[in-house]
């Protein structure tokens, strides 16, 4: 699991984190919202170790990772996939180089493997035809045209999805997503939400998602923490944040409180 205990960070004279404390349970979806500039982005790059604490832990599979060394930190980096705001693909890349660089770049030349890699990550996210089909026609036919698009020609949702499908590659335990939806349509936004429960569900694969998507929240979060002042302001299921008498907490769904949405 990843626990995260009485986490403090500061930039100069502002204080982001003021005492965090927050588990994410194996193989659940882990939600995480609050307001611009409530230290969530903060707070996942201390997971990944981008940043260090001021002052608290964070643990990720029982190591606690300020105290782990580079090849250390490298290594539980390896079970760890991230979805970027935007997708983040390098423009000049078509979608097969976006997906196999990781591979690359870490010595893999195996051709047969790369190509085995991408066709099976972008199968996951439903870019590509179920893995059975592979040696029909129609699925190397598919599979010829999207291979050589750039970012450019694809939409918003199939950037989207091929940033989650790098991030599959490597089979790793966890996923983080950077604001998933930001930027698509509701249909599309709809189908990544889909795609984010069907990956945590078929791969258990444990998943932390940064959103401001409140719509996002309640179709694929188990379990939802909110930031505010630096603070866990609320932590609970959906049903609880939903029926949470706290100001705070009220005023930052009451604009999602539409018809229906609060329904079940």
């Amino acid at each position: 699991m990843i626990s995260i205990k009485n986490l403090h960070k500061s930039f100069g004279d502002k204080q982001v984190l003021r005492g965090v404390n927050i588990d994410v349970e194996i193989g659940s979806t882990h939600c995480i919202i609050g307001k611009s500039g409530s230290g969530k982005s903060v707070l996942l790059k201390h997971i990944v170790g981008l940043l260090k604490p001021d002052k608290g832990e964070i643990y990720v599979d029982d190591k606690e990772i300020e105290s782990l060394t580079y090849k250390e930190l490298f290594e539980i980096r390896k079970s760890m996939g991230f979805v970027f705001q935007g997708a983040a693909l390098f423009d000049s890349y078509n979608v097969y180089e976006n997906i196999i660089i990781g591979l690359y770049e870490h010595g893999e030349r195996d051709t047969k493997v790369l190509d085995e890699t991408a066709v099976k990550v972008l199968s996951s996210v439903g870019l590509l035809p179920n893995i059975s089909e592979r040696e029909t026609a129609s699925f190397q036919k598919e599979w010829d045209i999207l291979k050589y698009k750039k970012p450019s020609d694809l939409s918003g949702g199939m950037r989207k999805r091929v940033g989650v499908a790098r991030a599959l590659v490597g089979n790793p335990k966890y996923i983080f997503y950077d604001e998933p939806t930001t930027g698509l349509d509701p249909v599309t936004s709809e189908q990544i939400d889909d795609l984010v429960k069907e990956i945590g569900k078929s791969l258990n694969v444990t998943s932390i998602v940064i959103t401001h998507d409140m719509f996002s929240v309640f179709r694929v979060a188990d379990r939802v923490s909110m930031l505010h002042d630096g603070i866990v302001r609320f932590e609970g299921d959906v049903q609880g944040l939903k029926d949470s008498k706290d100001e705070v907490v009220s005023e930052f769904i009451d604009r999602f409180r539409l018809e229906g949405e609060f329904d079940s």
